[in-house]
């Protein structure tokens, strides 16, 4: 169930930048009403909102994982983000990428096992 709930953590990470990529699409200057814009735009709003349940989430789950596993196996993060880039945003991701996905999976498998 533990785990469960750390992936449910790591897809509202995601999900929360996900939204915040979306949300600063077409920004070509940041000054002070780019981020007016920006605290009232629903994408910005919504991934801050993710990003608090997950902290909820995850104060949760390092109470009953030791940090030194709990913490690594966050980093299932950066697999499901290369991939939202890769399915969702379109972008390329290139055999090195692809490479470093693996030893990021085969690190938190030997993390978890």
């Amino acid at each position: 169930m533990i785990y469960l709930l750390l992936l449910v953590n790591v897809f509202l990470l995601v999900g929360g930048q996900m939204l915040w990529k979306v949300g600063a699409a077409g920004i070509d200057s940041w000054n002070v009403s780019t981020f007016i814009y920006l605290l009232k735009s629903p994408f910005f709003i919504g991934g801050g909102l993710l990003y608090v349940v997950a902290t909820f989430i995850w104060m949760y789950i390092i109470t009953k994982l030791p940090f030194s596993v709990a913490y690594p196996l966050q980093s299932l993060s950066y697999v499901v983000g290369v991939l939202a880039a890769y399915f969702y945003f379109k972008e390329n991701v290139d055999v090195s990428q692809w490479i470093g996905v693996c030893v990021i999976v085969l690190g938190v498998y030997l993390i978890a096992k």
